[in-house]
């Protein structure tokens, strides 16, 4: 790929269409993080640990994981540093999927009958595009996405 060009998963997975993936996350308190905007929500941390699991699940490929997995967590983060650990470590997937990605040889080997490795990675990122509009709005209900912000991409 020339020196800045189009790279398809780099703008999906991590910059494309609607605000960085790192900006939609970056600067929430555990309070925030942690705030159900309305009743029947989920919370911030809900969404943001929910898509990190399924990613680590998808990304490594564990059936164990799979088999054991809770949808949200058990309870909501207590910490700061709790809610900064889940930020960091859903972005080390999504540079796991770009890198991953940046070898052709993976995406095209096919795991299934007409289903390849690329297709899982392209449901992934459905899923996480998702989860992470949800996490906007849910920033915008409690005030933590100023009009400023949305503007950006």
């Amino acid at each position: 790929m020339p020196e800045g060009g189009f790279n398809k998963w780099e703008h999906m997975i991590l910059k494309g269409e609607f605000p960085e993936r790192k900006r939609i996350l970056e600067g929430l308190t555990v309070e925030q993080a942690t705030k159900q905007p309305a009743p029947g929500m989920h919370t911030i941390y809900n969404e943001l640990w929910h898509a990190a699991g399924w990613a680590e699940i998808v990304i490594n490929r564990d059936s164990e994981l799979e088999k054991n997995w809770q949808v949200f967590p058990p309870k909501q983060a207590e910490t700061q540093q709790e809610w900064d650990k889940l930020v960091a470590h859903f972005l080390s997937l999504l540079d796991k999927m770009m890198e991953f990605t940046s070898k052709p040889e993976n995406i095209h080997v096919e795991e299934e009958p007409d289903v390849t490795v690329e297709d899982y990675v392209d449901c992934l990122i459905m899923h996480n595009t998702y989860h992470l509009g949800k996490i906007v709005a849910m920033r915008q209900m409690i005030g933590a996405w100023t009009p400023k912000e949305q503007n950006k991409k």
